[in-house]
């Protein structure tokens, strides 16, 4: 890579997991990697906290009901700026499914679609989000 170019640091910090049956996936995820799945508070039923028990530096995920037929796991990939890192997806040749969008006192994130048609999302960590 020439020094002319800059990459975005960042690192897996998040995933989400669509499910047709939560009950059914969270009893299956559980038996095979041994990973707690709770509620998250405020959302009960529409979307489930998962402690991967791995350390600070290992990512935990979510769980929710499938919104569309096909919806894939989701990464949430973590970025210095939720806005700078929509601009490289588009200048890259990817595409910017839901723009920016806040989570209320944690950080923003966009789901994206890299060349491929994966999917994948942009986080930022922002305490004062609205």
């Amino acid at each position: 890579m020439s020094k002319s170019r800059k990459s975005i640091p960042a690192n897996l910090i998040w995933f989400e997991i669509p499910a047709d049956k939560p009950e059914r996936a969270q009893k299956f995820y559980s038996a095979m990697f041994g990973w707690k799945v709770k509620p998250f508070p405020g959302m009960e039923g529409k979307y489930w906290h998962i402690d991967t028990g791995g350390k600070d530096d290992m990512p935990d995920g979510g769980m929710m009901p499938r919104a569309c037929p096909g919806q894939p796991i989701t990464n949430y990939i973590r970025v210095p700026s939720v806005t700078k890192g929509m601009a490289k997806v588009k200048k890259l040749g990817g595409r910017v499914c839901k723009p920016k969008t806040g989570v209320p006192g944690m950080g923003y994130f966009a789901i994206c679609l890299d060349t491929e048609k994966n999917m994948f999302a942009l986080w930022e960590v922002d305490m004062k989000a609205k």
